[in-house]
């Protein structure tokens, strides 16, 4: 068996709570263009925007806007932003 590990190589990944619902899930941010997050079922129950979405829920918008926001304010680590911030 190979073990994956993928996230290792940078930040652990941390808890963050969704601003609109306060839905609390981990979240890796690797760089401004990926980030990995890891919902569990409570955060599936809490999420606004997933009710009703069933298979076809694709993210959560409010959930994105409130990880960019902890990363812009360094709530939590960028492990690699390669010194360039997103426009606001």
């Amino acid at each position: 068996m190979r073990v994956d590990n993928r996230l290792t190589d940078g930040g652990p990944m941390r808890p963050l709570a969704c601003g609109r619902c306060a839905a609390l899930v981990l979240v890796r941010k690797s760089s401004w263009q990926q980030t990995s997050v890891q919902w569990n079922g409570g955060a599936m129950a809490l999420c606004a925007e997933r009710e009703g979405a069933g298979a076809a829920f694709e993210g959560c918008g409010s959930l994105r806007d409130t990880i960019r926001e902890a990363a812009l304010r360094g709530t939590i680590e960028l492990v690699d932003d390669g010194g360039r911030r997103p426009a606001p």
